[in-house]
């Protein structure tokens, strides 16, 4: 059996009970080098054989699950963040079912929920955002057409932005080409997010290159842009007086009739 697991962000506590108890119990681990924090290894079991996935290819990791599936040793496939986000696990999914080995997917808290969390931000603040875009700056992998930053933001919704930080002087000029925001609007760039040399840098978007320069971030970080990084929004309406639920009767229903 072969379990893809979600990391988590960075700090060690912040992976799922669920996953810690398949790394426990794992024979082999597959890790996704720097990406994952080591002290995560620390929960194996002695015996356990655990590979780098940053030193192999796809054909090498396959070929390390069809070894432990033939010992009938467990395989963890572990991940950075939520494996659903830039994981390539597709890929390995579907060979996995070419040669009949089983396989299950524990989630993980992304980098992009961990990144919100160190900034205090709400992504889909009322007035402000309803949406969030999850994308990446193209560079040595392309995007698909019609999904090139300027474009996505036209819409001025939530961003953030995977896979960018070493392209920050395109990703800005990409993000003031789309027209929805400004050379104001609220920035942020977040280094390793919840790990313990995480780091914050907040700017604006047309400060957004300077800032990443200054603070020396080129890699393994977020780069967040939107009004929800602002100070003005809607007071919610679930928790409105005034409103009604399923839960409880607002100011706004009218009265029973006696």
């Amino acid at each position: 059996m072969v379990h893809f697991v979600g990391a988590g962000p960075g700090a060690q506590d912040l992976i799922t009970l669920r996953g810690a108890e398949l790394l426990k119990g794992a024979g082999v681990i597959i890790y996704a080098g720097s990406l994952v924090n080591p002290a995560l290894l620390g929960l194996a079991r002695e015996d356990c054989r655990i590979y780098n996935s940053a030193e192999l290819t796809l054909e090498q990791v396959l070929d390390v699950m069809k070894s432990a599936q033939g010992e009938g040793l467990d395989t963890v496939r572990l991940h950075t963040g939520d494996p659903c986000l830039y994981g390539a696990i597709r890929e390995q999914m579907d060979e996995l079912d070419k040669l009949g080995i089983p396989w299950d997917d524990t989630p993980g808290v992304s980098s992009f929920c961990g990144a919100a969390a160190a900034l205090g931000a709400e992504y889909t603040l009322p007035g402000v955002s309803q949406t969030v875009i999850i994308t990446r700056m193209a560079g040595r992998t392309p995007v698909p057409g019609g999904e090139e930053l300027e474009k996505l933001a036209s819409h001025g919704a939530s961003m953030a932005i995977f896979l960018s930080a070493g392209m920050q002087e395109q990703v800005q000029a990409a993000l003031l080409r789309g027209g929805a925001y400004t050379s104001r609007t609220p920035a942020a760039i977040v280094y390793k997010a919840t790990w313990p040399e995480e780091k914050i840098v907040r700017c604006t978007v047309g400060t957004l290159a300077a800032a990443g320069d200054r603070a020396g971030i080129w890699k393994t970080a977020l780069i967040l842009v939107g009004g929800f990084l602002g100070q003005t929004y809607e007071r919610s309406k679930l928790y409105d007086p005034a409103f009604t639920t399923e839960f409880r009767q607002g100011m706004d229903a009218p009265a029973q009739g006696g």
